[in-house]
């Protein structure tokens, strides 16, 4: 995609990988817009990014959804990129009783979420001379992990979703890219210092780089092994993921 001359909304955009994509691509000088569910929180990331728009919804609730979009398709007519990036990521136990309102609260987020925004925002995007949709996802799309079984079903239900999304989108003006990020040092789980996660700034720097081109998944150069699912072997390597993680946990 192109970096710079973009009307973007991104969801999330509060912390994490939302505002420092946000706030990467405002420098970049291009209109961004954030969404989020807390009113104050989006009035401190602008507040600190002087020119950064915000509209207050949630994500998980069609309704909400559907107002947001109205109010974007109103307010910024020449929005070309949309950034599913906001999600949930609650640990849980697909070995016992699973709590179907948590499981529920993250389908609707990580998954339904970027299917319904992106219905919502389509024909807008069509409209466009270029235009881009990027999901968030996770490379526990490809390698899930056990404890966030869950969250792990939902990206790559997410991934499978952006590939179909691609293949129909092929003949217009809308292309569908996917970032797949590591563990990135974030408070998406725990922000901890752990050396096994990838500094923030880092991360976004290499992703910039690669969006920058024309692949349709970004992924960064430390997870390319992983990313290369081994097919019928997956299994060894999804067991192999979890033994190392359940030897020397996640902080949580």
């Amino acid at each position: 995609m192109k970096l710079t001359d973009n009307t973007i909304f991104i969801t999330g955009g509060t912390s994490g990988i939302g505002r420092a994509l946000a706030e990467a691509f405002h420098k970049l000088g291009n209109t961004v817009i954030i969404g989020g569910r807390r009113k104050q929180l989006l009035e401190q990331v602008t507040a600190a990014n002087p020119g950064m728009g915000a509209i207050a919804f949630d994500v998980s609730d069609p309704a909400s959804i559907d107002v947001a979009a109205a109010e974007l398709m109103a307010r910024y007519p020449g929005l070309n990129v949309l950034i599913n990036n906001a999600g949930i990521m609650p640990f849980d136990d697909a070995g016992a009783k699973m709590d179907d309102s948590v499981s529920r609260s993250i389908l609707d987020t990580n998954l339904l979420g970027p299917i319904r925004l992106s219905s919502a925002l389509i024909e807008q995007l069509k409209r466009q001379p270029s235009a881009t949709i990027i999901h968030n996802t996770s490379v526990l799309a490809y390698v899930p992990l056990a404890v966030t079984a869950v969250y792990s079903a939902s990206k790559a239900a997410l991934h499978s979703y952006a590939m179909s999304q691609r293949f129909m989108l092929r003949n217009t003006g809308v292309r569908v890219q996917e970032i797949a990020p590591p563990w990135v040092d974030t408070d998406l789980v725990k922000k901890s210092g752990d050396p096994r996660a990838m500094p923030l700034d880092a991360f976004i720097a290499e992703t910039l780089t690669k969006l920058a081109g024309d692949d349709e998944e970004i992924i960064v150069d430390a997870i390319k092994p992983m990313r290369a699912n081994p097919g019928q072997g997956e299994h060894a390597l999804v067991n192999g993921f979890n033994e190392a993680l359940i030897a020397n946990p996640i902080p949580m």
